[in-house]
């Protein structure tokens, strides 16, 4: 099992870029197993949404 560090590394890469299967899978696991984690990785997702929403906005400040 991987350890806390390494999931977080994780949650944070699959905001970026698709993780491959074992990674996928490993997190998966990992989240299941933690709950400290599993609290961290719906926190990324909230912030990882709320960028997005201000992402247009910045956009046409910028113009």
């Amino acid at each position: 099992m991987i350890m806390c560090r390494r999931a977080t590394e994780l949650m944070s890469q699959r905001l970026d870029r698709p993780l491959v299967w074992q990674q996928r899978l490993s997190l998966r696991f990992h989240l299941a197993m933690c709950g400290a984690c599993s609290q961290c990785n719906r926190q990324f997702d909230v912030l990882h949404e709320a960028g997005k929403r201000f992402e247009p906005a910045a956009r046409d400040e910028q113009e």
